[in-house]
């Protein structure tokens, strides 16, 4: 009779514990790694902590994160503490009234709450910042500290504050030295929950936030727009910080309770002046942050503001405080992770000077009379422009549009496993079943359209969804033949891995991974593709359209758009630099390269409602499929 294999429990145990802590060791690994490789280890270095320290937006999310954390919880503790004992004093239905209303943030979903604390800052025509932000989080980590705090005082026996305020003691007297004491642990509990709820929120941070203010969680959700290793070094800090501070709880009471046992007396001493201390000193911390907050973010200059809202990883900041530095002015810079998540936020009322949309949000927002006119005489850099650039469909003679970057979509392919004359079948490539399963698909709707409207021979601005309806089928038939992945960013640093043999991804994209994998090539099919064209543009809501202007044409400088291509990796809108990049970096891959030059390669244009919905309906079925 066979013996059956069994996994005895510390194997359990072990194999638990490397699922939760195996990939914050590969993250604190990679935080040491040479390259920008995510999964490709190079050789040791410091340079993303090097860079991390030098970040001032960094320091500045740190910063913001960890004051409105520490605000958040001491007024939500006091605020929650005071509830919970005024709730075992009130009447039953008004207390489950209560309770119930308590629960409602708790049990939403965070998008739910967002969007309720960001409409109802503008209905209030609050400026959403640092203060909008703070109190979000007081709001949201409040119930947290209720849930924590009430089970204590209904467990407590009330009659111990009577008898304390029988034998003399005061109201205050009776709450801080009896009541207090008593629910000091779910105060606590309640504590640590609203702070760790507060460092760690994303989603409502993220929609209740302006005026350039972001957390470290804001901050880190841009870096995944493109392969940043600092977000592991940003972690790595994190991590450590945490595991100290856990060290020290646990080993400090031990050495504590062991010097009790030889000097009970003198330690006592020591405990209660340590405590005082601790407490003096966590006083004094916290209302030397206060005064910070109120010095950096409530106090008001006299230099000229400019708004800027831009695309995540899509400029070197660097620039921006050279820009402040000449100009004598302040930027206000915040970033957003797509154009309809921009569009969301204009929407709800926030006001910008300066955007960087693509060019089929930039149309709608020419229809939807939401930008002011460039003026060309402003410009100084104007003939410093690619000229094909400035004759484009979505915004004839440029007159709101000044370019940025641009760039084609593609096929990123790997040269040892994909043969050249499969290359020519152009996207129908991606239907070939010899890759079954080795294909990356870019995870976006109109992208995703457009390779197979141009697989079949159709504009990828159509409207007729007889056309369309065919690209359905196209993509139906792809995704039941080919198994294909659908990835964002994270397909740059899986095929420098090498991991697909094919990936749909951008131009700038194509050139990084090829630097970092010389195996890789990249092409545009003859049927056609997507020329995109990011640009910038000037917001009705902008006042100081001189300085405006200044910011527009500072990043058509020479100097300033080499050190800007070199940070983002796109194609610049500058003529001599697009050139320089294209000899260096495309001189043996020149497919990476964008042109205007195929006839068959289009702009994306702005889709009325009736055609968006209907492809957004499609599109669902396919993801799903």
């Amino acid at each position: 009779m066979k013996r059956k294999l069994s996994i005895g429990p510390k194997l359990y145990i072990v194999l638990m514990y490397a699922f939760f802590y195996l990939p914050i060791l590969v993250t604190m690994v990679f935080s040491f790694n040479s390259s920008k490789s995510l999964t490709s280890f190079s050789g040791f270095s410091l340079r993303w902590y090097e860079k991390l320290v030098t970040d001032s937006n960094i320091i500045a999310a740190v910063y913001v994160s960890v004051s409105i954390a520490l605000i958040a919880t001491l007024v939500s503790t006091v605020l929650g503490t005071i509830t919970a004992i005024g709730l075992s004093k009130s009447k039953k239905i008004l207390k489950e009234w209560i309770l119930n209303v308590n629960n409602m943030p708790i049990m939403n979903p965070e998008i739910v709450t967002a969007i309720g604390l960001m409409i109802l800052f503008t209905s209030a025509r609050m400026e959403r910042g640092y203060i909008t932000m703070l109190l979000a989080h007081i709001a949201f980590c409040t119930p947290y500290v209720i849930v924590s705090v009430y089970p204590k005082v209904r467990a407590m026996d009330h009659n111990l504050a009577d008898v304390a305020m029988d034998l003399g003691a005061t109201p205050y007297q009776a709450l801080a030295k009896v009541i207090l004491p008593m629910l000091k642990p779910g105060i606590f509990a309640g504590m640590l929950l609203a702070f760790t709820m507060s460092i760690d929120d994303f989603v409502i941070s993220y929609f209740v936030t302006g005026n350039g203010v972001s957390n470290i969680s804001i901050i880190v959700y841009n870096m995944t727009k493109r392969t940043n290793p600092t977000i592991n070094a940003l972690s790595t800090i994190l991590i450590l910080v945490v595991v100290i501070v856990l060290v020290l709880v646990e080993v400090i009471p031990r050495i504590v309770k062991r010097r009790r046992d030889h000097q009970v007396v003198m330690e006592n001493a020591k405990s209660g002046f340590m405590k005082k201390t601790a407490i003096a000193a966590g006083a004094v911390v916290t209302i030397v942050i206060i005064c910070f907050c109120i010095h950096n973010f409530m106090n008001i200059n006299n230099k000229s503001v400019l708004r800027v809202y831009n695309s995540g990883e899509y400029v070197d900041t660097q620039l921006i405080e050279r820009f402040e530095e000449e100009n004598d002015c302040q930027i206000i810079y915040e970033t957003f992770d797509s154009n309809e998540s921009m569009y969301t936020k204009l929407q709800s009322g926030a006001e910008y000077d300066i955007l960087v949309p693509s060019d089929y949000m930039i149309e709608r927002l020419m229809k939807e009379k939401f930008l002011k006119k460039i003026d060309w005489t402003k410009i100084t850099n104007r003939d410093k422009i690619i000229p094909k650039l400035l004759d484009n469909n979505f915004d004839k003679g440029n007159n709101y549009t000044v370019p940025y970057y641009w760039g084609t979509v593609g096929i990123l392919y790997n040269k040892k496993k994909v043969s050249q004359k499969d290359l020519q079948q152009g996207w129908d490539i991606l239907r070939n079943e010899k890759y079954k399963g080795k294909i990356y698909m870019y995870d976006s709707e109109r992208d995703s359209f457009m390779i197979a409207l141009k697989a079949l021979g159709y504009s990828m601005n159509t409207h007729n969804k007889k056309e369309l309806q065919e690209a359905y089928q196209w993509l139906m038939k792809q995704s039941e033949t080919m198994d294909p992945v659908y990835v964002g960013d994270d397909v740059m640093d899986n095929m420098i891995s090498g991991n697909k043999d094919m990936a749909v991804v951008y131009s700038g994209d194509g050139a990084y991974i090829i630097s970092e994998n010389e195996n890789m090539g990249f092409m545009v099919p003859e049927q056609g593709s997507n020329v995109w064209t990011d640009g910038m543009v000037i917001t009705k809501y902008c006042d100081n359209t001189d300085l405006a202007h200044k910011f527009i044409d500072f990043f058509l400088q020479e100097d300033v758009a080499i050190q800007n291509t070199e940070y983002i990796g796109y194609d610049s809108a500058v003529k001599s630099v697009y050139e320089y990049y294209r000899d260096e970096e495309y001189a043996g891959n020149p497919g990476c390269a964008p042109d205007t030059s195929n006839p068959k390669n289009e702009e994306f244009r702005y889709q009325e409602k009736e055609i968006k919905e209907y492809c957004a309906g499609l599109w669902t079925k396919v993801k799903s499929h």
